[in-house]
């Protein structure tokens, strides 16, 4: 008799972070039976690091993850405590959303949401083996025994791989906050042809906020008018009462101590194998390399509406635990703090990502699928929207579907997957506005125009919400026709609403839109003038507004598009060897035949490819000699 639990699934994910929640919800919501696995039901949408969600060129992950269906935004809307709009003073492609969460209630409720998702199982059990056959995935094998057999297995196993976390010569090898680690899946993996390289970062202490003095602190408040991070929540059930961060900063005495201690630090003591990210460095880091600098800001932010605990963001580090008491002390308003829980680096094994399509399917496996943390990535939203994509490609897969693979013209994702199959990383990856060449393009506010109609494609968005979209579109197209071509003369009316808004005179007749381009004016304001104007949402007359002052630098990044997606559909064939293309340098041969672009815009951006090599590729694609 069998003596060990066997059963089916079309998908199986594995890791129940932020990557393997959405990858989940996604197969499970495209109507295939899911199982996702944890190592701990306690670590399901665990944010084991900074307590917010979004930030710079990160909100706007989290607004496209929501356009194509999933559920990260509508999960913070939910359960943050503070808002705010990030560089408001600038232009809008850098406008991005940060929301303090309430770690606690955001991981409960994404629990709740998985748990009560159709066709999704959510198990707690440790994935040790990975069953591959004919270089197909067919399944997971789990440290009892049992086996799950599967068409389409999804990694995401977050930062859990071999975990250990160092503070001092303190060594637990455990996940982060003391959860369980995953000691076996590794070995399988490397067993299966895949190449992994060891990763590290790291996170600073909570400390207990009734021991901080508030009266040495500066404030820092959320936005008077919260704006929801998902389309589909209401604006109005979002204003609520919020709660204060706090701004402090290190000194010479903080650094000194750092400076005296520094050959204690696992970090500088060579204890420490992994890679950190370049973009989060520890406090050590920074007193090393910005010597220069006098104080660094520390903020502190609450964990919760029910904890006292208290993240000092800034202040990141591994440094033993009694060195950490000095230098959390000798900041102001935090001379009495007591520790809640040490800060600390954690190392883990992740994938060396040019293994992988742009679909975030393995070239060496069929079925077998990648997303976050695991894939060199570093942050909740790079992950969530990682494992959004992988989950949908795995379906896609199991439905023998076209895989959907965003391109860097249509959104952030698309920038943040193709750096990371494409370009050599040898740091933990995070998304940055500066990575997008066609950021204006790709802001947040337009990301439902842009990728609603791909998940409701795709099977992700309900009939309702993308016949809202249309609605939403229709009403913008027909308004910015309206508005061309109405005109204002220079009559006393208008000259007295001018002056009033400080913007010149007029001499001649203008268009609405024209006086909605000056910087000073908006389309609200002119609709002073305008008495028959429709009573329009604001999300219209934002992208009213952004559409006719922005217009002539989004018609030129639409060329640039254009140009763009020449290359991007120039396929390569899959039969094509690279041995074979004559004039090929030896440095372009090896990158091609190790990343295997799909197409020549991809090829272009692989490190160590030249134009001169892409021109080459292109000849011998054109003349069909690779057929020969």
């Amino acid at each position: 008799m069998q003596n060990f639990v066997e059963e089916s699934y079309d998908v199986v994910v594995v890791g129940a972070g932020h990557a393997g929640c959405e990858a989940a919800l996604a197969s499970a919501r495209l109507g295939l039976n899911t199982i996702c696995f944890t190592v701990s039901m306690d670590s399901v949408a665990l944010m084991p690091c900074n307590p917010n969600i979004g930030g710079s060129s990160k909100g706007h992950l989290v607004r496209e993850i929501d356009a194509l269906g999933g559920q990260m935004g509508i999960n913070i809307d939910s359960t943050f405590i503070q808002s705010k709009m990030l560089n408001p003073s600038k232009g809008p492609a850098v406008h991005s959303l940060r929301a303090q969460a309430d770690k606690n209630e955001y991981s409960l409720l994404m629990r709740n949401t998985l748990q009560e998702t159709p066709n999704l199982t959510l198990r707690q059990a440790e994935i040790t083996d990975i069953i591959v056959e004919n270089n197909t995935i067919t399944g997971v094998k789990t440290h009892s025994g049992a086996i799950y057999h599967a068409k389409a297995v999804v990694l995401c196993t977050g930062v859990y791989l071999k975990a250990r976390c160092l503070y001092g010569d303190v060594i637990e090898f455990t996940g982060p906050n003391g959860l369980k680690s995953a000691n076996y899946l590794t070995d399988s993996l490397i067993d299966n042809g895949i190449g992994l390289r060891r990763f590290k970062t790291g996170t600073p202490a909570r400390i207990d906020g009734k021991t901080i003095d508030y009266s040495k602190l500066e404030p820092q408040y959320g936005d008077k008018r919260v704006v929801p991070f998902s389309f589909t929540t209401d604006p109005e059930t979002v204003q609520i009462h919020q709660v204060p961060c706090y701004l402090t900063y290190t000194n010479e005495t903080t650094h000194q101590i750092i400076r005296d201690h520094l050959d204690e630090s696992p970090i500088y003591g060579g204890v420490i194998e992994g890679v950190g990210p370049r973009y989060c460095p520890s406090i050590e880091d920074k007193v090393v390399k910005f010597s220069d600098k006098s104080r660094h800001q520390v903020f502190l932010e609450p964990e919760g509406l029910n904890t006292n605990e208290v993240y000092v963001d800034g202040m990141s580090s591994s440094m033993p635990e009694y060195v950490q008491y000095q230098m959390y002390r000798s900041v102001p308003g935090l001379e009495n703090a007591k520790i809640v829980r040490n800060a600390y680096a954690i190392e883990y094994d992740c994938l060396e990502p040019n293994q992988l399509l742009p679909s975030l399917e393995f070239k060496s496996i069929h079925g077998l699928f990648s997303g976050g943390q695991f894939n060199g990535s570093s942050g909740y939203e790079e992950a969530a929207a990682q494992g959004l994509i992988a989950g949908i490609n795995a379906s896609q897969y199991v439905l023998g579907k076209e895989p959907l693979v965003l391109d860097r013209s249509q959104a952030y994702i698309g920038v943040l997957i193709d750096d990371l199959v494409t370009k050599e990383s040898h740091e933990p990856y995070r998304m940055m506005t500066s990575r997008a060449e066609y950021r204006l393009l790709l802001r947040q506010d337009n990301a439902d125009l842009r990728l609603t109609p791909i998940g409701y494609k795709i099977g992700l968005i309900s009939q309702d919400r993308y016949d809202a979209l249309c609605k939403k579109k229709q009403m913008i197209e027909d308004e910015l026709e309206r508005i061309s071509s109405i005109h204002f003369g220079a009559s006393q009316d208008v000259q007295d609403f001018l002056l009033a808004h400080n913007s010149t005179v007029l001499k001649k007749g203008v268009t609405f839109s024209d006086l909605v381009c000056r910087p000073e004016l908006s389309y609200d304001l002119v609709c002073e003038l305008d008495p028959e104007h429709p009573d329009l949402p604001n999300d219209v007359k934002e992208q009213l507004n952004i559409q006719i002052k922005y217009r002539g630098y989004i018609e030129r990044e639409a060329k640039q598009v254009e140009e763009f997606k020449k290359l991007e559909g120039k396929a390569i064939p899959v039969e094509l060897n690279y041995d074979r293309v004559p004039s090929l340098r030896t440095e372009a041969r090896q990158k091609l035949k190790k990343v295997k672009p799909i197409n020549i815009g991809q090829a272009s951006r692989i490190s160590g490819v030249s134009p001169s090599d892409i021109s080459v590729l292109l000849v011998y694609i054109k003349s069909g000699a690779y057929l020969k």
